[in-house]
């Protein structure tokens, strides 16, 4: 085994050690939370290092980074997801390798991911981007769209060609009023799934939770959480 190799099966250990901890708190199964890999910024080794490992779901934020790394690694046995702000003229790329896009917060880019997953013949799942810090934009920081405006938009999804409607997906905020305030804002966010499984019974994904408060978001009910650096370790700069 590489040192490579043997740093992130280490660091993977650690994590999955949190999540069941996680998990046997909150009365949870651990198969009830999927562990989604950040490898943004890491290389085409890494992700190939990740499969051998067992991961099954890795998550890119980037096009002009994820369609070649994804490329490169055709042949083995991923699901990508997608989880950053997503341009309409990066989804047609987007969509040849995404089995998930996790950033959906508008409807110009549901009307684009259905137009492009049909001409693909894929089916794309899709989760609405909830911004608990929007403002009077009705639009957060990093995006998504406020709680008031999901179930339009969940509709928008269910009823358009080549997409499903998996769930929603959150960051927690860094201003408003859930600042600093992770484990509400992932109840909050749960709270949101219930109302949404009212309509669309199937839409029951939940992604919440990266490296520094996945415990909260399992504690809160996250079906899915996004953990980067607590596996791969620090980021390398981006140039």
């Amino acid at each position: 085994m590489t040192d490579r190799k043997e740093e992130i099966a280490a660091n993977l250990a650690k994590v999955e050690e949190r999540i069941a901890a996680a998990c046997a708190a909150a009365g949870r199964a651990r198969e009830e939370v999927t562990l989604v890999v950040v490898t943004k910024t890491y290389p085409a080794s890494d992700v190939r290092i990740l499969s051998e490992l067992g991961v099954r779901h890795v998550a890119e934020n980037r096009d002009q980074d994820a369609a070649p790394k994804a490329a490169e690694c055709a042949d083995l046995p991923l699901t990508w997801h997608f989880v950053g702000q997503l341009q309409t003229n990066k989804v047609r790329s987007v969509v040849g390798y995404a089995g998930f896009v996790q950033s959906v917060d508008r409807a110009r880019l549901v009307s684009a991911l259905s137009r492009e997953a049909v001409r693909a013949g894929r089916g794309i799942g899709c989760l609405i981007q909830v911004a608990l810090d929007a403002g009077a934009s009705g639009r957060g920081e990093r995006g998504g769209v406020a709680p008031a405006g999901v179930a339009e938009l969940a509709d928008l999804v269910a009823g358009s060609e080549g997409l499903r409607l998996g769930g929603l997906m959150t960051v927690a905020p860094l201003s408003g009023e859930y600042a600093g305030r992770e484990q509400a804002a992932f109840e909050r966010l749960m709270d949101l799934s219930t109302d949404l499984r009212r309509d669309h019974p199937a839409a029951n994904m939940v992604s919440a939770g990266m490296s520094a408060d996945l415990e909260q978001a399992v504690a809160a009910g996250a079906t899915h959480v996004r953990v980067g650096s607590a596996v791969l370790g620090v980021r390398p700069g981006l140039g």
